[in-house]
């Protein structure tokens, strides 16, 4: 039997716990930052505060000790918010060794330095263990409710080491839960991140009474921009053809159970980005703090990126959605030819 940690108990973490459990063929050890609500799983077998109603097998361990998560994991996955994952990996690294395998479930970008997850995790192991991790990145089309109770959902797992990526398919797949391997992690990381802004763009303009029209040309014209900072980072165009770009965006642009979508749609009706905040719980819509460095990156790259600008300018500038969307509106004429 496989022993697989989760770092990172919010819906995501919580809903690949219940994933990776149902086969009974791993022992799961979850780790939850708040010792409520590990105490309340370990309880009730139940995440009320992430993911209520979706019943955790009982080979979910909940756990707030870190070292009892890690310690002798073949896979460790890590599922916390953007923001948390370099502290989180400075506590837990003298864990880690060079044979376990590592995946990023975490879909943003570290706003200061601009660095994907991998390389976060990469970053600070290498610098602190002395050795490079096996490491992978885990992303696609997938709500945490829909996943946890079953529904038929397909991800990907982007690695350039073909070991792990064959392996998590292996260990991760199911009859409902089909994973894919992929060689372009920097395409699948940045697809992941970046729709997370296409998304609250898509909610803006549902906030504001706009119709299909809108949401398709920003689905459009967005994975055009995702397409054109992905290959100026070294990603592959055709990745955001895949689960990871085009996938992920329909869904997160479309589906209601989208934080980033929900974040857009309440900025499209006048209210103010703190006040959205303190109603989301501690729920966590990752396009707000991927804006910033996905802003940065394109600027460094000299990427256009008109509708990332225009969330930016919506989310830390203060400006007015209807605004923004004439702005886009009013740009100069473009060829729709795909410049990469």
């Amino acid at each position: 039997m496989s022993e697989i940690a989760i770092i990172g108990a919010g819906a995501w973490g919580t809903a690949l716990s219940i994933i990776l459990a149902r086969t009974g063929n791993h022992q799961v050890r979850l780790w939850v930052h708040e010792k409520e609500v590990c105490d309340a799983i370990a309880r009730q077998r139940v995440n009320e505060k992430f993911l209520p109603g979706c019943s955790l097998p009982e080979t979910v361990n909940p756990t707030t000790n870190c070292k009892e998560a890690v310690f002798g994991a073949h896979i460790v996955v890590s599922v916390m918010p953007s923001n948390y994952c370099r502290s989180t990996f400075e506590e837990m690294h003298v864990y880690l060794t060079p044979e376990m395998l590592l995946v990023s479930a975490t879909k943003g970008i570290e706003e200061e330095s601009k660095m994907r997850m991998t390389e976060v995790i990469s970053h600070v192991v290498t610098n602190a263990m002395r050795f490079t991790p096996r490491i992978g990145a885990l992303s696609g089309p997938s709500f945490a409710l829909e996943a946890a109770r079953g529904d038929p959902t397909a991800i990907t797992i982007a690695s350039q080491d073909r070991d792990l990526t064959r392996t998590v398919q292996q260990e991760f797949s199911n009859a409902s839960f089909r994973v894919y391997t992929n060689d372009d992690p920097v395409g699948v990381e940045l697809g992941g991140a970046l729709k997370n802004i296409i998304a609250i763009a898509a909610g803006v303009s549902a906030g504001l009474g706009l119709g299909h029209n809108s949401v398709a040309a920003l689905i459009t014209r967005g994975l055009a921009e995702m397409t054109r900072l992905v290959v100026a980072c070294g990603g592959k165009a055709e990745t955001m053809a895949g689960l990871a770009g085009l996938g992920d965006l329909v869904l997160t642009c479309t589906g209601s159970l989208s934080r980033n979508r929900s974040v857009g749609l309440e900025l499209g009706r006048g209210r103010k980005l703190p006040e959205i905040l303190a109603d989301m719980h501690g729920t966590v819509a990752e396009g707000i703090f991927t804006t910033t460095a996905a802003v940065g990156l394109a600027r460094a790259h000299r990427v256009e990126m008109p509708i990332t600008e225009q969330m930016y300018a919506i989310l830390h500038e203060g400006k007015a959605p209807r605004d923004a969307i004439y702005e886009l509106m009013t740009r100069s004429g473009k060829s729709e030819a795909l410049r990469v």
